[in-house]
Parts: structure tokens; C-alpha cells; sequence
């Protein structure tokens, strides 16, 4: 963009020009000719609002929404601005490839309240239903109560009666009230009272149609204080549901989550063995029938006084009792799980023919590693305190242990061109190999850079006596081993007790 001086805004008083393409616009300067001076600046000022707003909304990648406040705008950007809609969308679906959202719009606060709006204005059929499903269990009417158990009841008994449910659902609550809507009958008079009700002739009403309630209406504020009571009861129960589960099945408490699992076990395999024996329509009539008849008024008096005289004053011994249960038959294996790491502790021959502690490391470094073959230093650390266990675990042993069967590990490795010391410090070293250059008559030591020692008489490849070969290590093999010896020390650690960490339902 350019960058705009001091000049560019000098005439204030005079509106903006902007640029447009509409044909209206011409006409309208045609119909000023008419007009006085002040009318004029009046429509040209307002002309020029509007299309800077229209500018606006093109620039900021704003709908003109109906409705919608530069106030709803301005809170919407700042949401967007906290809220990383994109990348939500894209990690859940990253997550779970079965749901795409990209076919679905992002977050927006005015498409928010306009749904809100009309959900909540089509929301009341479902609040009708749960409040006749409320009076239906708590017997506020009788009849109608028995009336359901009768029906429960012949469906318990003949299940394909479910098939004919949804049928009869349809004939008596949808369609024969609506037929009756359209043939009301006729209106009950003391003179007239031999009419009947007779279903011939033309509809004498409108048909009854389903709209959503108008906004700031009273059904609108009821369908709000059911959809706001029902969001709070989703939550108490929410809550207490996992306050009865969690802690049973999270293995906080071990004991009590594995004598859960033998249970559950146990359970499975009554059921694969014996579900065909159980007569499934008779336990699930009799559920039915308790779970009505607990929600009469009179049984759930009863309810109350013996829960509140029989169960509470036996509910922390029969808790006692289980716990003692399970401390005694359930043993858990709660030693944690070990292993066994290994580190090499490296060091290097001077100048002076003397071993120089380097450094400890996880590799040998033997003379056929990688690392040797690219002429790179080995990694690691100058003292063994600076030693860290993996991550995860931690040490369960106070020293390093130094390992004395130096051959085990270096058959296991298959490393070659080594001497491995069985007896005293077990250090394992390198071999030195002397070989006669035709060209030159010398011989050149394991890093190549200079004559080691006089060329020999006979050109070929001469390996010196390792120490199971040789006579005296001490004397004939100080010269011929090469500059660096290693030796593995090996220690114990066990798991890390990890801390708890919370779930929460959108990573489930």
C-alpha cells in the first residue's frame, strides 16, 4: 500500500469519494439538479456511509447478516482471535478421519445466537414429551399409568409386538388426533343435545400444522427455562456418575479396581455359558413393573424412611467389611518393573603410554562402529554422576556395578580386532594391526598419520598375539594393543511413578 501524506487528507469538510459502479447512482445525481445544496450533501453523505460500509464488510470478509450489531462483530473477531477454530477442526479430524469438518461452518457468534434462536423455538415438542413421560412414571394419573404397564407388559411377553408399535404409534397419535382437528365435533348445547358426532362431510376446520413459537413469547422463555433446568441436570448427573466410576475403574485404587475386573471377568463367562438358560422376558417385564412402581408417591415414602433407618446406619460397615475383603484375597504384584542398563566407560592412551580416563558412553566403541569408521570422538559424559537413567525410569540401586564377564558381551556385540581381559579391571582392547606399504617400505599404525615402526622384512600382514595368545600381557602387550580400551559397568532402574492426569471429554 501507499504510504499517505500530510496532502492526502487536507479538504476534511468534504465527504470521501468513493468509487462505484452502480447505475442508481447516476440517476440519483441526475435527480440533485432539483434539490437544494444542503439536501444534496445530506444524500450524498448518506450514499457514501453505506458504501463504506459495504467496503468494510468486503474487506474484513463480513456477510451482511440481518440482525447482526457492530457490537456481535467486534466480540466475533476477538473470539476468533482466542479461539483457534481451524486448528481445532483440524486436529479432530486428524484424530478421527471419520469426521470432516470441512464441510462444516466455523465458529461465528452471530450464526451462534440465530441457531440458538431457532432451536430453542422448535426445542418444546421434546419438553412435552419428558413432562408426559414425567407424569406417566409418577402416577399422576392412574389409569394412564396401568395403561402403559398393560402394553409394557404385552410386549415383554411377545417381543414381535415391537413391530407394530411404531404402526400404532402412528394411527393413534399422529393421525387420528389430526383427523379430528379437521372434523371437530359438534358443540355440546342443552337444546340440542341428541346430536351426535358423525365424521361425513367436508373438514370444518384447518388442519393442525406444527410451527416453531415466536420469539419473545412465553412458549419462547418456557422452552428456555426446560432447555436451561435440562442442561443442569445433564451436568448433576454427569457429575455423579463419574464420582461413582472413576474412582473404581481408574486404578487409583488398585485393590478395589482389580477386585472390580475379577468380578466383571467372573461375570463374562457366567454369561457366555449361561445367557440362554436365563428367561430374559420375565427379568425384563419385572424391571419394568419395579422401575414404574418405584415412582409412586406412596412407595417412594417408604423408600426414604427405610433407607434413611436401615441403610445409612449399615453403610460405612458393609464398606468395612469390603475393604477387609479385599485386603485379604485380592494381592496385587506392586513391585515395579526393572531393567537393566549398561554404560562403557572409555579411556584413551598418551603420549606418554599411559591410560587417560575420556568419558563414559553408550556405545563401545569398538573398531568397526560407525562412529570409528567416520573418524568421529565418541559421545558421552566426563563422570558418572552425570549419568541420567532413561526417561521414565529411575535408579533402583545406589552404584554402578562393573561387569564381569567382559567375553559375554562382546560375543553378543560380534565385535572383532578386540582383547578382552578375563581376570583383574575386565577391560576389553583394541588390537593394532601393522601392515608393509610396497610402495613406501613403512608401517603405518591404526590412524594412518605416520610410521609406527621400523618397516620388517617380509611384506605381508602381521596380526600381533591377542592376550589369550600371548605369554605376558603386561610386557609383550603394552605395545601391541591399540588407543583406546573400554570396560561396561551395568545398574538397575525401575519405573517412574507417573503423576495423575486428567481426561477430558473432547480427547476421549
Amino acid at each position: 500500500m501507499d504510504e499517505f501524506t500530510v496532502d492526502a487528507f487536507v479538504n476534511r469538510d468534504d465527504p470521501i469519494p468513493v468509487i462505484s459502479f452502480d447505475p442508481q447512482n447516476d440517476l440519483s445525481d441526475e435527480v440533485e439538479g432539483d434539490l437544494s445544496d444542503s439536501e444534496r450533501k445530506r444524500d450524498r453523505l448518506k450514499r457514501h456511509g453505506k458504501n463504506l460500509k459495504e467496503n468494510m464488510r468486503k474487506v474484513t470478509g463480513q456477510k451482511s447478516e440481518p440482525g447482526t450489531s457492530m457490537q456481535d462483530r467486534i466480540l466475533e473477531k476477538l473470539l476468533q482471535q482466542v479461539i483457534p477454530v481451524e486448528d481445532l477442526s483440524s486436529s479432530r479430524a486428524e484424530s478421527s478421519p471419520a469426521l470432516d469438518y470441512t464441510s462444516r461452518p466455523s465458529f461465528s457468534l452471530p450464526t451462534m445466537s440465530a441457531n440458538f434462536r431457532r432451536f430453542n423455538a422448535r426445542i418444546g415438542v421434546v419438553f412435552v414429551f419428558q413432562s408426559k413421560v414425567i407424569r406417566l412414571l409418577s402416577w399422576n394419573t392412574p389409569t394412564h399409568t396401568l395403561s402403559f404397564l398393560a402394553v409394557y407388559t404385552f410386549i415383554c411377553l411377545d417381543p414381535y409386538l415391537l413391530t407394530v408399535l411404531p404402526l400404532a404409534i402412528l394411527l393413534l397419535a399422529l393421525l387420528i388426533p389430526s383427523f379430528i382437528a379437521r372434523h371437530p365435533p359438534p358443540t355440546t348445547n342443552a337444546a340440542h343435545a341428541t346430536y351426535g358426532y358423525s365424521t361425513a362431510g367436508p373438514p370444518l376446520a384447518p388442519p393442525v400444522t406444527v410451527k416453531p413459537v415466536k420469539e419473545l413469547s412465553k412458549d419462547f422463555f418456557r422452552n428456555m427455562r426446560d432447555l436451561q433446568n435440562s442442561m443442569e441436570d445433564f451436568s448433576r448427573v454427569h457429575d455423579q456418575v463419574l464420582s461413582i466410576l472413576t474412582p473404581a475403574t481408574n486404578f487409583s485404587n488398585e485393590p478395589l479396581s482389580s477386585t472390580l475386573f475379577l468380578f466383571g471377568f467372573l461375570a463374562i463367562l457366567v454369561m457366555l455359558t449361561a445367557s440362554h438358560l436365563l428367561p430374559w422376558r420375565l427379568i425384563v417385564l419385572g424391571i419394568g413393573w419395579t422401575v414404574t412402581a418405584l415412582g409412586h408417591p406412596t412407595i417412594q415414602k417408604q423408600m426414604h424412611s427405610v433407607h434413611k433407618q436401615h441403610i445409612i446406619p449399615r453403610e460405612v460397615q458393609a464398606k468395612t467389611l469390603l475393604d477387609t475383603w479385599i485386603s485379604q484375597d485380592i494381592i496385587l504384584d506392586s513391585a515395579p518393573e526393572t531393567r537393566e542398563v549398561e554404560i562403557f566407560e572409555l579411556q584413551k592412551l598418551s603420549s606418554a603410554g599411559e591410560w587417560e580416563s575420556w568419558l563414559f558412553s553408550s556405545s563401545p566403541y569398538d573398531p568397526l562402529s560407525e562412529s570409528r569408521i567416520r573418524h568421529e570422538r565418541p559421545k558421552g559424559t566426563r563422570f558418572f554422576e552425570d549419568v541420567q537413567p532413561p526417561k521414565g525410569w529411575e535408579w533402583s540401586e545406589k552404584k554402578w556395578a562393573l561387569d564381569l564377564w567382559s567375553r559375554e558381551w562382546v560375543e553378543e556385540r560380534i565385535i572383532t580386532g578386540v582383547e578382552v581381559e578375563t581376570e583383574g579391571e575386565r577391560w576389553v582392547y583394541d588390537i593394532r594391526y601393522e601392515y608393509e606399504d610396497s610402495d613406501q617400505g613403512l608401517i603405518y599404525g591404526e590412524d594412518g598419520e605416520g610410521p609406527a615402526s621400523p618397516p620388517p622384512k617380509k611384506g605381508k600382514k602381521k596380526a600381533l598375539p591377542t592376550w589369550e595368545e600371548g605369554s605376558d600381557a603386561e610386557s609383550e602387550g603394552r605395545g601391541r594393543r591399540g588407543e583406546w580400551r573400554r570396560r561396561r559397568w551395568v545398574r538397575m532402574v525401575k519405573r517412574k511413578w507417573q503423576p495423575r492426569r486428567s481426561v477430558s471429554e473432547g480427547s476421549r
